[in-house]
């Protein structure tokens, strides 16, 4: 069984090891300290919700959700810069249940949208994003 729940100090390890999945720099010695303070930062911030999912009392996804608000809009919206799950139980609802209550929290947030952010080369994602009903749009990166 799939459930999702808020992230807590104790997923850290998890957490970094599912974002390393996606390229993200890889938790080591010389970087724990640094990673482990923003986690706990954004975990205990409102602004924030970093979500796990659980298969079989497992941690085995993990979405970052973030509330923003915009100078040109009178309602916050919500954005997701990290959404995985880990390749040895894709495909089996997971992305999906990280993603609904995603959006259950940005609706309960009064968001008017959900943004989200996913490397080209994920086709399998892009497929669960638009069965979701999200529409594909144009970002640009320049990395500094």
């Amino acid at each position: 069984m799939i459930t999702t729940r808020l992230a807590t100090p104790d997923d850290f390890e998890t957490v970094t090891r599912l974002l390393a999945e996606l390229g993200r720099t890889p938790l080591d010695e010389g970087n724990e300290e640094q990673f482990r303070s923003i986690y706990r930062t954004q975990i205990e911030d409102p602004s924030c919700c970093h979500l796990v999912a659980e298969l079989d009392g497992t941690v085995v996804g993990f979405c970052s959700l973030h509330f923003r608000d915009r100078l040109n809009r009178a309602l916050p919206e919500s954005w997701i810069p990290d959404l995985i799950v880990d390749p040895a139980v894709r495909r089996r609802g997971v992305g999906r249940a990280l993603f609904q209550e995603a959006v259950r929290r940005s609706r309960e947030a009064g968001c008017s949208e959900l943004d989200l952010e996913s490397g080209a080369h994920r086709w399998g994602a892009h497929q669960l994003y638009r069965s979701a009903g999200m529409a594909e749009g144009l970002a640009f990166v320049l990395r500094l």
